[in-house]
């Protein structure tokens, strides 16, 4: 109900009242904790497909980054990533984090709703699908 004797500063003030507050809208998505352990010279993810089924990417292409971050070959198998090489949780945590940050988290409204688009001359299209932003990424 628009009040015609209201001036307008005071409608503009009952509009900003309805609006959500930007502040309300924080996303709940936290980057998961990797969950490793070390097994001889080998170090298992024991998570692997829940990191990769939040992130909504691969895990062909998430292993192949931590193969390359890490120097380390990499074998997917049975939801779990073995690494031949010792690796610590803390360096594990990082480079997980340094995905997510690169490769799933948007820079503009900070959510992790986004997918890759195409390929061209070694970089991809970050597109989130929920503010529109795009960004080029180096290929993971």
């Amino acid at each position: 109900m628009i009040l015609l004797d209201s001036s307008y500063e005071q409608l503009l003030d009952r509009a900003f009242a309805q609006l959500p507050s930007l502040a309300a809208e924080k996303s709940d998505f936290k980057i998961p904790e990797v969950d490793s352990i070390i097994q001889g010279n080998k170090t298992i993810i024991r998570n692997f497909s829940l990191i990769a089924g939040m992130a909504r990417r691969d895990e062909n292409d998430i292993a192949k980054y931590l193969s390359k971050e890490l120097a380390a070959p990499v074998n997917v198998d049975a939801q779990k990533l073995t690494i031949s090489a010792k690796v610590q949780g803390a360096p594990l945590n990082d480079k997980v984090k340094k995905y997510f940050e690169t490769y799933v988290i948007c820079k503009e409204c900070h959510k992790p709703d986004t997918h890759i688009e195409g390929t061209e001359r070694g970089y991809e299209t970050l597109v989130c699908e929920a503010c529109g932003a795009r960004y080029t990424v180096k290929r993971s």
